[in-house]
């Protein structure tokens, strides 16, 4: 499974669900009593359900990474395990959900099964498909480039970053029956006044950072050393444009991220 900083998750994850909770309606939060967050990392889902929950409703994150489990800490409890073998009794919670995450793992239908252990009415998944997303740039190279390295970085990762509405697939093989699905698409927005997110990540395009962290991952796939070499010098000059635009306080970038959320119920 991929490891992922705290800075990457709340950057990624922060204002999720800001706009609308629409898509979460399914889940019943409003009657749970024992919730668990699994894969959790620095718990912004975690204080969503907790939020949404009545208040002696019992909202716990679980992550294998103990660092981003001191940072969801300070929402909620939390307890160390793996996804595949988490350290509950069977039947302990009557929701057990998932966000980002079973697009990490190489059989996400084990992690679901394990769910479906553990819990003693619902399970749900909310899953981006990683393939569908859109990016509006008034740098006119943007879009075109970052299609081009997503669709090379889908090709090379080892796992189904692109689960999305796929996700009720892992939830049949794993014998739960999918009783609600619900699409969520997620706009992470760039205008001016630029935080400190913007500005870092305008200074990782025109450097090519970006890819060159990702470079293992995109030369995996079909991609050639040579076809990697000029999309990062054509990502960088595309970068340099991002840079010029913010300085002038023109830039604007919209990336919208679908997410599937899929709910199933466990046999009693």
């Amino acid at each position: 499974m991929r490891e992922f900083s705290a800075e990457y998750l709340r950057r990624t994850r922060e204002g999720m669900w800001v706009d609308s909770r629409e898509a979460l309606s399914a889940l019943g939060l409003d009657e749970r009593e024992q919730v668990l967050d699994v894969g959790c990392g620095t718990g912004e889902l975690s204080r969503v359900l907790d939020a949404e929950t009545p208040d002696d409703c019992s909202v716990i994150g679980c992550d294998a990474d103990l660092d981003l489990l001191t940072t969801a800490s300070e929402y909620v409890p939390v307890v160390a395990g793996d996804a595949l073998r988490l350290p509950v009794s069977d039947g302990s919670f009557d929701l057990v959900v998932c966000q980002a995450l079973l697009i990490n793992l190489p059989e996400p239908s084990a992690a679901v099964a394990e769910f479906s252990r553990v819990s003693s009415d619902l399970i749900a998944a909310i899953e981006p498909d990683n393939g569908a997303v859109t990016v509006e740039s008034t740098v006119d190279a943007e879009s075109a480039l970052a299609d081009r390295a997503r669709r090379a970085y889908l090709d090379g990762v080892n796992t189904n970053v692109a689960l999305g509405a796929a996700t009720r697939d892992a939830f049949e093989a794993a014998d739960v029956e999918v009783v609600a699905t619900a699409r969520y698409d997620h706009d992470r927005s760039v205008t001016p006044p630029y935080d400190e997110s913007a500005l870092r990540s305008a200074k990782r395009k025109a450097s090519g950072e970006g890819l060159a962290d990702d470079r293992e991952t995109l030369l995996a796939g079909a991609l050639t050393p040579d076809e990697y070499d000029d999309l990062r010098s054509a990502w960088r000059e595309m970068g340099r444009t991002v840079v010029d635009q913010i300085g002038d306080r023109t830039y604007r970038r919209t990336e919208t991220v679908p997410f599937h959320v899929t709910v199933g119920r466990v046999d009693a």
